[in-house]
């Protein structure tokens, strides 16, 4: 579908940069309907919006004439929520509006304010900005808006959960009446629909989310990783697809500190983006990813929007996100524009269901696996290389003659395993890890009112596991080398059973401590989980094996509600023995 009509300024500067097929945002805004109108436009991230308020506020601001006048006072302002969408969107406008002559100047919280006002002060046409730069400079009489005639809010959602909407009042309310008001955003919560209300008149609403698929460009994967080893997981899913610049997202400026750091060790050229960095170190690092210089982003949600680097195939969310909107804020920075993406979600066992609560307030299915391991990477290493278009490509003439010498004095297979070695040399190592099979959705708890006391602790204990209160027996019990001679003790067996297996604490119910060996039970719908996981332990650790439930003496022990063991004694009354009481009080005892 070609590009509807447009500016002729602007329609040079899309043929030049390939444009042929507008996206449903940019058809939509072209429409003769929108035209003069303010718009209220929902669009997920990735669609091209900028360009799509570009092209819709041309009319205004350039009307017949093919290029801007003078510059003076600002006849467009766009209002960003963070500093890189801001330096994207003034990226965007720039090749947009080259053509006609457009001054655009941008106001950009961390950037250098001096120079900011300086161009102010020489006359502009458009000015893109961060709500809090944007107001400093109209408090202090740089930034005049009463030329104004069109005004853009881009991803307005994001603004007002950033704590923006006192600075959008102020700014709003020093614009003319009489403007056009372009708001843009992922959603229309009712916040918007408010802000709408507000400053928009009879504002034409366009809706390009709902009835759309969510990221139809992205590939959503899932994979489960032991408990411990979503670091190592990373690692082997940025391996397993060697995407030329992929970006791994975390929770906290400390967590991208530590994994970037990490990756860096491992041998991936990697940079960091944060908070805490300056716009200037922000710039180079994106820089360094646009160049080639780097090949992974480590962040946190501050790259969640607002940048788009070519060549990024890939997003692992290294933690999950806090809500589904972050989830697909950071998904959308891969398959833009038409391209093709995976996202990734590195999902520790305890924590499936939060990730499949995600997916599903996002709308998005994904597929399930585990991590991949070191054999599967090495093995596609292999693929990889027998692929190679280096293998295929015309040798020069000087190809040839080192080619032949190293012939003369060696055979075809030690030069094919050199090759192989020289390959290997340049990828960093897979990591080790355990294969977690994906098995079933773990079960879903129900809020309750919390117990008052120990009593009602363990009663609603019995009622969430019958199995318990009955003596065992339903469940699938397991056993390990550890027993009373070795002072086991509940406190801390049941840390050590969830993080070798892949359970929490509710799927644990008698543990039966012996004189040489311990014995548990592992809820029915875990067991073949925990089962894998076990099977994929170090050497170091203890080792666990399925065993037969055992005999009826012997102390048991089991978990309340609050996590703390509870003893039992076996039957016939007599007193149970404590793993954690020492070798002389059980001297004394026996």
């Amino acid at each position: 579908m070609p590009f509807p009509a447009t500016h002729p300024s602007l329609a040079s500067a899309l043929a030049a940069r390939g444009y042929e097929e507008p996206t449903p945002v940019q058809q939509a805004v072209l429409q003769g309907e929108t035209e003069g109108r303010d718009l209220l436009v929902s669009a997920q991230t990735g669609s091209g919006k900028t360009v799509a308020y570009g092209l819709a506020a041309a009319p205004t601001l350039l009307g017949e004439e093919a290029r801007f006048g003078r510059a003076q006072r600002p006849l467009a302002l766009v209002i960003a929520p963070t500093r890189e969408l801001a330096v994207q969107v003034h990226k965007e406008l720039g090749w947009l509006y080259a053509d006609a002559g457009a001054r655009i100047v941008p106001c950009i919280g961390g950037m250098d304010v001096r120079r900011e006002a300086r161009a102010l002060e020489g006359g502009c046409h458009i000015v893109v900005g961060t709500p809090g730069r944007l107001c400093d400079h109209l408090s202090r009489g740089r930034l005049d808006l009463s030329a104004l005639r069109v005004v853009v809010l881009d991803e307005a959602d994001e603004m007002l959960d950033l704590g923006f909407k006192d600075e959008l009042d102020q700014l709003l309310a020093a614009m003319p009446a009489e403007r056009r008001t372009l708001l843009f955003s992922a959603t229309i919560a009712r916040e918007i629909a408010n802000l709408a209300r507000k400053y928009q008149r009879d504002a034409l609403r366009i809706d390009t989310v709902s009835g759309a698929k969510q990221h139809a460009d992205i590939e959503y994967r899932a994979v489960l990783a032991a408990p411990h080893e979503a670091e190592q997981a990373v690692v082997n899913v940025l391996r397993w697809f060697e995407s030329p610049t992929a970006m791994v997202f975390c929770s906290t400026r400390e967590m991208v500190r530590h994994l970037q750091s990490s990756l860096m060790e491992r041998g991936f050229t990697s940079v960091a983006l944060s908070g805490e960095l300056s716009q200037t170190e922000r710039s180079r690092a994106l820089e360094l990813l646009r160049s080639g210089g780097a090949r992974v982003c480590v962040a946190t949600d501050v790259a969640a929007r607002g940048i788009d680097l070519p060549g990024l195939e890939l997003v692992i969310h290294a933690a999950l996100p806090t809500d589904s909107a972050t989830l697909l804020h950071r998904s959308g920075r891969t398959g833009r524009a038409g391209n093709k993406g995976t996202c990734v979600l590195v999902v520790p066992q305890i924590r499936r269901r939060k990730a499949e609560q995600l997916l599903m307030g996002a709308r998005v299915q994904a597929h399930w696996s585990s991590a991949p391991t070191a054999d599967e990477i090495r093995a596609r290493d292999g693929e990889r290389l027998l692929a190679d278009p280096i293998l295929i490509e015309e040798p020069t003439p000087e190809d040839q003659t080192l080619a032949q010498s190293l012939l003369a004095g060696r055979t075809p297979e030690e030069i094919a395993a050199a090759l192989v070695r020289l390959y290997r040399a340049r990828l960093p190592d897979p990591e080790e890890i355990r294969t977690v099979q994906p098995g079933p959705a773990p079960r879903q708890s129900t809020r309750e009112p919390a117990p008052q006391n120990r009593y009602e602790q363990r009663e609603a204990h019995r009622e969430r596991h019958p199995r318990v209160a009955q003596g065992g027996g339903e469940g699938v019990w397991f056993g390990m080398p550890v027993g009373r001679k070795d002072k086991a003790d509940p406190k801390w067996l049941v840390p050590l059973i969830c993080r070798l297996g892949g359970v929490t604490k509710r799927d644990i119910g008698l543990i039966r401590i012996m004189d040489s060996e311990t014995r548990f039970e592992i809820a029915p719908e875990m067991a073949e989980r925990f089962a894998s996981c076990i099977s994929g332990a170090e050497d170091d650790e203890v080792r666990i094996q399925p065993a037969s439930a055992p005999p009826s003496s012997g102390g048991t022990h089991r978990r309340d509600s609050a996590g703390a063991p509870v003893r039992r004694g076996p039957p016939g009354g007599d007193r149970p023995r404590s793993a954690s009481r020492s070798p002389s009080s059980r001297k004394r005892a026996g």
